[in-house]
Parts: structure tokens; sequence; C-alpha cells
């Protein structure tokens, strides 16, 4: 009998497996398609945005000939935090790396999870869209004025601290990747590293649902400001520059790009997002429904979760839901 009951047990347990993970397969295949069409559509935005990336790392490198070693300049930052050591400077990376890879993970989750609040390609249209004015900004700033760098291998005696003259244009277009990125010189004012993980802290706060992640995400951006300054890889004003100028850019540049469309409506998840010629079609077609004596369906009915184009957490969602249903 024992193990007649263990052998149902299996079973029950392997058609339980298969089911979800054909469901899971279902999943991604639909979300696959629904996110190929808005790549068809907005193609030339990610493209545009990924060649300003190569742009700005290009124009790093090129600040890089201009760099003069020199004294390193007397800043608040550097009194106040001890300095981390050439051997400890990877903490910083490694948060950095950490924050860059859980962002990037979080916005393919509508692949995985059933809770769906975004679309993968239009967050990114978004990210870029904020990447791209920050660092125009910035190559701006660090081309304006070149400060002796404060990291170990941009200070004076090191022979990264300067280069020699290019050999050819291919020389400067490779850009060194990525040893030339890591130990670049010159593009200081402001920080990169805070470009990055302030448009990705800010980009869920707007759009993300868990609040517990939200304040995690502004403790790690602190955190990660004090490591840069620590491991003295940044002037402090290059990275209160950033805080204050990525905030001031994210906020007058969503003001300029559409509403990300609502997911909340679990029946519209695998839908494209409808245009108002559409959505004027349904509310008539709702209308006429009514007017009949006929239902509509209580998915449609259901209040949207989604204000100015920023998603509520979750709790707001449960309790608006509630509020709809009477309780």
């Amino acid at each position: 009998m024992l193990s007649l009951h263990a052998y149902k047990e299996q079973n029950n347990m392997s058609l339980y497996i298969n089911r979800e993970a054909s469901k899971l397969w279902k999943r991604i295949c639909a979300e696959t398609t629904t996110e190929i069409n808005l790549l068809a559509e907005n193609w030339k935005y990610i493209l545009g945005g990924l060649i300003c990336q190569y742009l700005h790392g290009l124009a790093a490198r090129g600040v890089h000939y201009f760099h003069k070693p020199g004294p390193t300049l007397q800043d608040v930052g550097f009194f106040l935090l001890p300095e981390l050591g050439q051997d400890k400077a990877y903490i910083s990376e490694t948060l950095f790396t950490f924050i860059f890879l859980s962002f990037v993970l979080w916005t393919f989750h509508p692949f995985i999870l059933k809770s769906k609040k975004i679309y993968t390609v239009l967050i990114w249209c978004r990210v870029l869209a904020f990447l791209v004015a920050s660092q125009f900004l910035r190559i701006i700033t660090f081309y304006s004025t070149q400060l002796p760098g404060p990291n170990y291998h941009c200070r004076e005696g090191s022979r990264l601290a300067t280069l020699p003259s290019p050999k050819s244009v291919l020389e400067v277009l490779l850009i060194n990747f990525p040893h030339g990125v890591i130990y670049g010189c010159g593009d200081l004012i402001f920080s990169s590293h805070m470009i990055f993980t302030l448009v990705f802290v800010l980009t869920y706060q707007r759009y993300g649902t868990r609040r517990c992640i939200k304040q995690l995400g502004f403790v790690l951006a602190m955190i990660q400001s004090l490591l840069i300054i620590a491991s003295r890889k940044h002037y402090t004003v290059d990275v209160v520059v950033a805080w204050y100028t990525v905030n001031l850019v994210v906020f007058f540049v969503e003001k300029k790009l559409p509403e990300l469309p609502d997911r909340s409506n679990a029946a519209a998840a695998l839908l494209l997002p409808l245009s108002n010629k559409d959505r004027d079609v349904r509310t008539k077609e709702e209308n006429h429904k009514l007017l009949n004596g006929n239902s509509v369906d209580p998915a449609d009915r259901r209040q949207r979760t989604q204000l100015n184009g920023k998603i509520l957490e979750d709790v707001n969602t449960h309790l608006a839901d509630s509020a709809m249903n009477g309780a």
C-alpha cells in the first residue's frame, strides 16, 4: 500500500510539473510574439539608443587623450570617507553589477511571471531615452573641463594616466573595450555609474510594484554613491551632480514620452496596446451591451492600476479591486 501511494504521489507530481511547464511555455511564446511586434514598431528607438551608448563610450575614450594627471583635488568626501584602497575597488563594481543585472532581469519578467505590468521593449525605449539625454549632458560637461583623475590608474606616475597619440582612426573607434572603459580617465563630471544606477532605480520606482524593492533601490543607490567616492573613482561633485541631473532629466523626459499601456487587465495581457480608435470602439460596444441588458465581462470593468504611466503597488491594486466589488 505504501509503495502504491508513493507511486500515485509521484505520478501526480509529474502531471503537475508537465502541466505547469506547458503553461509556462505557452506564456513565453505568447509574450515573445507580443514583444516581437512591439520591437518591429520601435526598433529604430532601440537601435538609436544602442548607437548612442557606443558614441558615449567613444567620447569617454577620446577625452582620455586630453587627460593630464596632477595632484588630487581637495574633496569633502575624501576627508569624510576612508579610502578603501586599490585592492577593494571591486566592491563598488560588484554592487553596480548586481543593480544592473537585477534591473535587466526585472524588465524580462513578463516572459516568465503571470503578473505582467510592463512591456519589455517599451520599458527599454524609455530607459534608453533617459540614458541618452543624461549621457549627452555628461559628454558636454567632461569635455568642458578636464580634471586630474582621483582614481589610482589616473594619478601621476601611472602609465595608464595618459594615452599616446592614436596611430590610426580604427584604434580610436574600437575604444579598446572593455579595458579602455575600465581604465578610462578624464570623464569625471558626472559619474556614468550613477547615471545607470539612478535611471534603473527611478524607472522601477515608477513602473515597479514592490514597495520594499523600491525602498531597497534607493538604499543601494546611496551605498553605491559612497562606495564610488571611497574607492576614489570619482570626486564627490561627480556623484552629487549625477543625483540632481539624472532626476531632472527623468522628470522632464518622462513628460515628453507617451504613457505605457496598461497591462492590469489579464484578458488583455497578451494583446498589443489599443489605439485611441480601437479604445473608442470598445467603449461603444460595452455601452451598447449595457443598453440592451447584456452583461459586460467583469475583466473589462476592472479598475486601471496605472495613473499617468505610473503603476501602483500590489497592495493598492488589491484595495482598488476590493472597492470595486463593494468589499
